[in-house]
């Protein structure tokens, strides 16, 4: 099959990139999504640092490793929330506590992750965009249509400078529909697709791992927004409701078995990949397939080459007969 097994790099970012790239190779990986965080991607020196560019892509060569797509989740996040204390973890510490300042920074980042993606090749940058209205995803206290509104107006407001220098450069924005987004289900998806309908530089990056717990069956989303769909997480999740355990979390961490859903490695968990693969076949995907592997009950090293495994077995061609044609005199 064509489509390349690729890594995200961005729960691996402890390690030195040289290392990381070395280790993807031995786990069965044809290829990183680089995050730019941690000791991988830095987007900033990438889009101005001709050496470190180099750098970059002669590692990705002694490795025999392509690169399609950089993640800058992260910086993504900062650009869209509200005033948040946990954003300082995401931002430089000359900038903590002081929200506006974040802002500015992530914006310019963002702008620095299209050139940075250009320069080393890829064709997209996978991230999130923060939301100024999470915090109502109860609706109460009431929220009001008209503050929903707002909240995605403001997310096209940030971000149509940073997409203009994506358009400029011929790079694809991707967001993750994931909690804490703008778009986090079917509909609000449907709602920000629609508001930046005049974008073609703003589309998605397919993760079945946050749907499948909120009840949305994810081969239906992706078959339904694949026309702006630019790359996919292959990312696996468990829901494990026992009558006690909620789907909101309990403010209990990942990885403990009280929660009511936890991500789950490649195969070990309740997505259907089979269904997915057959959309992608039938609207002729061939971007990468880029396993984001977390599972906190799980070894990294010996997960991490399972999903690859595990991918590439999963991933078939779509025919090119029909199966009875043969049948005839």
């Amino acid at each position: 099959m064509g489509r390349t097994v690729t890594l995200f790099t961005g729960q691996w970012a402890d390690l030195e990139f040289d290392i990381m790239c070395q280790k993807a190779r031995e786990m069965g990986y044809e290829g990183l999504e680089i995050a730019c965080w941690g000791n991988h991607l830095n987007p900033a020196r990438a889009a101005q640092d001709d050496a470190y560019v180099q750098y970059i892509l002669d590692t990705l060569k002694k490795y025999d490793l392509k690169c399609e797509a950089i993640g800058a989740h992260i910086i993504g996040q900062c650009v869209g929330d509200g005033p948040d204390v946990r954003i300082n973890n995401f931002a430089p510490k000359e900038y903590w506590n002081k929200p506006e300042e974040i802002r500015k920074w992530a914006a310019q980042e963002m702008k620095y992750c299209a050139i940075a993606a250009k320069r080393i090749g890829a064709k997209v940058v996978t991230g999130f965009t923060g939301s100024p209205i999470w915090k109502y995803i109860y609706s109460f206290p009431q929220t009001t249509e008209e503050m929903v509104e707002e909240g995605f107006d403001e997310i096209v407001r940030l971000w149509t400078p940073i997409l203009d220098v994506f358009k400029e450069n011929g790079i694809k924005f991707a967001l993750e529909v994931h909690p804490g987004e703008i778009a986090f289900d079917y509909y609000t998806t449907q709602k920000i697709l629609l508001k930046f309908s005049d974008r073609e530089e703003f589309g998605l990056n397919f993760d079945p791992s946050h749907l499948i717990w909120q009840g949305i069956k994810p081969h239906i989303f992706l078959n339904d927004f694949i026309h702006r769909v630019y790359h996919v997480h292959m990312k696996d999740a468990a829901v494990t409701l026992d009558g006690k355990a909620s789907l909101l979390g309990s403010h209990i961490d990942f990885g403990d078995l009280r929660r009511g859903w936890n991500f789950r490695s490649l195969g070990h968990g309740d997505v259907n990949f089979e269904e997915i693969i057959r959309v992608l076949n039938r609207y002729d995907y061939q971007g990468p397939l880029s396993v984001e592997w977390e599972d906190s009950g799980m070894e990294r090293e010996y997960g991490g080459a399972q999903a690859a495994e595990f991918v590439k077995k999963v991933d078939f061609a779509p025919s090119n007969v029909k199966f009875d044609d043969a049948i005839k005199s």
